[in-house]
């Protein structure tokens, strides 16, 4: 055996370790569609989740302190099931638990691995896995309880009641459908950044313009700058109206200026003057699937990359959204706006896949909103060559999306476009 210094547990090697966890869409999706039903979400707990799982791999560990075997003190145990700090635990904790909700009916997701979805009949029932932490959605009462004893007999599980908090997150329901918050997250943000007695901005960003990549002096806390970035991406979960701010000066984490930090205490002052800000999810007798998408152009003062972004609406509930800087320069603005449409497509594909699998299909073609009148065009007339030969093929399904009926890419002035940033 190879003895690792300092360590308890050792290892020959391992293959698989990482375990999928759910996706923000896929929360909000399936909030959207019980509140609309109006089933019971409820909130379950699994004890120990790590030791269920079982070990592929061959794994010692030292004796523990205090359990050694005084006839064989330099003995070792052979681990048959995974421990907390081991590598292979949350992948094996999660296949442990997969293998069996299937023996009870369920079936995996395909489009994201941490849904389990079970129907019989006009029976129904959401199962979404995040480590230990599980949100369920049953369409009555007697399948909850009938679940909740199979479950039980295998894990050790604890029904935590209606859902109120998951992943850091508020949850409160009303009669006007669901309320999600992050203002305990946001209030710690505020304080780890000492700004709890900061004046209140009205907006994330300045609409001015874009902060160059080396404008200003080197900051001399880099790693508080990245600890605060990955702390506003997360709290982007409920506010959309930060994502754009967030992405922009995410793009500096790798060498942060003094620039990039005056740009990051603006959206915590705005943060601090709107803490209380929820997002809504209604109840919607709408079923319609619409999308917004808008792009600058060459907006990036050093690369001239663009800038898209795109929301995506299931009736009133805004269920996916993003805000990202392009791969590579665009010659047109057309050509920005066009890579804008591919990106809201991918993403709408991606959601009626996800409500195919959740027994919600739609049947009516889904809305995208531009406000470019050239990247319609684009997306339905494949004659024009002159002005697509140097766009890549990838993008081009679009067209084929369009063909098939599937889409229906539309125009909107820029006045009345919904701006996500």
């Amino acid at each position: 055996m190879d003895r690792l210094n300092g360590s308890r547990v050792t290892q020959s090697f391992c293959h698989e370790t990482f375990s999928p966890v759910v996706k923000p869409a896929t929360i909000r999706t399936i909030l959207s569609i019980a509140v609309s039903n109006n089933w019971s979400i409820h909130q379950l707990d699994v004890k120990n989740a790590f030791l269920h799982g079982h070990l592929a791999e061959t794994v010692y560990m030292h004796q523990p302190l205090g359990f050694c075997d005084p006839n064989k003190p330099n003995h070792v145990c052979l681990l048959k099931r995974p421990l907390y700090g081991l590598k292979q635990a949350p992948r094996a904790s999660y296949q442990r638990f997969a293998e069996f909700v299937s023996t009870i009916g369920f079936v995996n997701s395909k489009v994201d691995h941490s849904l389990f979805v079970y129907r019989h009949g006009k029976n129904t029932v959401y199962l979404l896995l995040y480590v230990g932490d599980i949100i369920l959605v049953t369409s009555s009462n007697v399948l909850h309880c009938k679940l909740l004893e199979l479950l039980g007999k295998e894990f050790a599980m604890k029904d935590l009641g209606p859902l109120n908090s998951f992943l850091g997150i508020s949850v409160s329901r009303t009669t006007k459908g669901l309320f999600l918050t992050q203002q305990a997250y946001a209030q710690d943000i505020i304080a780890r950044a000492g700004m709890l007695f900061c004046n209140p901005c009205a907006t994330p960003v300045d609409t001015l313009g874009k902060q160059s990549a080396t404008l200003g002096t080197p900051y001399s806390k880099p790693t508080l700058y990245r600890s605060l970035a990955g702390d506003l991406q997360y709290l982007t979960f409920t506010r959309p109206d930060i994502s754009y701010a967030v992405q922009q000066f995410c793009l500096h984490m790798h060498a942060p200026y003094t620039s990039h930090v005056h740009a990051l205490k603006r959206i915590i002052r705005y943060i601090h003057g709107t803490i209380s800000m929820r997002l809504h999810i209604r109840l919607s007798s709408s079923r319609d699937l619409v999308a917004f998408t808008d792009a600058d152009w060459a907006g990036c003062p050093d690369t001239r990359r663009s800038t898209s972004g795109y929301c995506v609406y299931l009736g009133d509930n805004l269920l996916s959204w993003s805000s990202k800087r392009q791969p590579i320069v665009s010659r047109s603005s057309a050509e920005a706006e066009y890579r804008g449409v591919a990106n809201v497509v991918a993403e709408v594909c991606w959601l009626l896949n996800l409500l195919m699998e959740l027994h919600c299909p739609l049947h009516k073609i889904t809305l995208v909103f531009c406000d470019n009148v050239s990247a319609i065009y684009l997306s339905g007339n494949p004659v024009q060559h002159q002005r697509t030969k140097h766009i890549e093929l990838d993008i081009h399904f679009v067209r084929e999306k369009v063909t098939r009926g599937q889409v229906h890419v539309l125009h909107v002035p820029t006045r009345f476009q919904r701006h996500f940033y």
